[in-house]
């Protein structure tokens, strides 16, 4: 994996731009052959084919009796039909029976069908007999029946490489005969707050303390995007400590998410760590301006010998979220194979008038409501310095582009749908 040119000082990189170029780094995570019963959340890495029809052979979709429709034709609730019940058939029969003209079999839902029987007359239908039946209700062939590859043919697509493995795919696997696929592994992400001022949760924040609110969001920010996440915790402003850190993580993770440090004030411990210019053997990490609001540096690059990701997030609470949607999201996404890799999102019709920073691309916390008629409607929640507490609320992310300053009501607004993981 390449890293990227270092941007000029004072030059903003647009965020299309920027994601464009880290995402181009990446591939997905290698392939694994894994058991159906492992297999769920993670992203097939190949098509998946039916070996066996859905359902598999023909059977009752009814409790009833199963019948020739042409025997039961005339049936008529003033003038029932009635039938000799010959046998009675549950789901676990296997024996082969045929049925004859005048008679009829007793079935359980589930229950394979006799030869030549094409129709089920289901029990409300009938007087419930058991040496014999009376029928007051003609049904057309096929009524009551679920006939072999209904649902799925042998040798159909049952799942496209990208799709994630959902609990419902895992049942259509395992019905069609698939005991095994072949998967991208959720990746292992290790979550790392910095700061010499971090104190653990418990206690309030007061001055030379702050609460560590974002090895805990981070974390819990990663494993809904897919990964196995960890919360490593905090660590100091001290370099082989940091340096250690990193290295260690860097033999166990797939991917690495820092929070804070990522300025270029004496304090800003990350960024000096593992920016190229310090040559560091921790790795070579870029650290970018990028064209984002609440306004922030971005660091990605790799760290230790494996050359493991690492995304490095501002210290701000609110500023990190933002930046683990816009960046460590998406990186998450391609590593495990998603396709796209990106939230869905959505055209809504802004509610009141907005403005937005000169040249950044801002990602407002909103709340998005569908509308009984068809589309949406998107009401702005606190952003800026408040961003924290209008992400508690949001469902979306409003999206203002550069050279938006002002977004009238009324107007039509991208806004990303927090409240879907894909």
């Amino acid at each position: 994996m390449t890293t990227q040119a270092e941007p000029i000082a004072g030059e903003l990189t647009p965020l299309a731009e920027y994601l464009g170029g880290v995402l181009g780094m990446l591939r997905p995570l290698p392939a694994l052959d894994l058991d159906l019963h492992q297999a769920y959340g993670n992203v097939l890495a190949q098509d998946v084919i039916a070996p066996n029809p859905l359902p598999a052979f023909d059977h009752a979709s009814v409790d009833g009796y199963a019948v020739r429709a042409e025997d039961v034709a005339a049936a008529e609730a003033g003038r029932p039909v009635r039938l000799n019940v010959v046998g009675d058939l549950g789901a676990s029969s296997w024996r082969p029976v045929r049925i004859m003209p005048g008679a009829c079999f007793s079935v359980a839902a589930g229950a394979p069908l006799p030869a030549v029987a094409d129709a089920v007359v289901p029990l409300d239908a009938t007087d419930r007999g058991m040496a014999s039946v009376a029928v007051y209700q003609n049904v057309r062939r096929w009524h009551g029946i679920r006939r072999a590859g209904d649902e799925l043919q042998a040798g159909a697509v049952i799942a496209r490489a990208g799709s994630y493995v959902t609990p419902a795919l895992v049942a259509v696997f395992a019905a069609t005969g698939v005991g095994h696929v072949v998967v991208r592994p959720s990746p292992r992400v290790a979550v790392i707050a910095t700061g010499d001022e971090l104190v653990d949760v418990g206690r309030a924040s007061q001055p030379g303390q702050v609460v560590d609110a974002n090895s805990h969001s981070l974390t819990a920010a990663a494993a809904e995007a897919g990964a196995v996440a960890y919360r490593i915790g905090i660590c100091d402003d001290d370099p082989e400590g940091l340096r250690g850190l990193l290295e260690d993580q860097a033999l166990q993770a797939d991917l690495i998410i820092t929070s804070g440090g990522t300025g270029t004030g004496p304090g800003d411990m990350v960024r000096r760590i593992l920016s190229r210019r310090e040559g560091s053997r921790a790795g070579s990490v870029t650290f970018s301006e990028v064209s984002l609001y609440p306004r922030t540096a971005l660091g990605f690059g790799t760290v230790g010998g494996e050359e493991v990701p690492v995304v490095c997030l501002p210290g701000d609470p609110g500023a990190a979220l933002i930046g683990f949607e816009v960046l460590a999201r998406p990186v998450i996404q391609l590593l495990s194979g998603a396709d796209p890799v990106f939230r869905p999102s959505v055209k809504a019709h802004l509610l009141e008038t907005v403005s937005s920073p000169t040249g950044l691309r801002e990602f407002r916390p909103a709340h998005v409501t569908q509308r009984r008629g068809g589309g949406y409607t998107v009401h702005a929640l606190a952003g800026g310095p408040y961003t924290l507490s209008g992400l508690a609320e949001a469902n979306g992310l409003l999206v203002l582009g550069e050279r938006v300053t002002a977004a009238a009501a009324g107007s039509t607004v991208d806004v990303l749908l927090l409240d879907r993981r894909r």
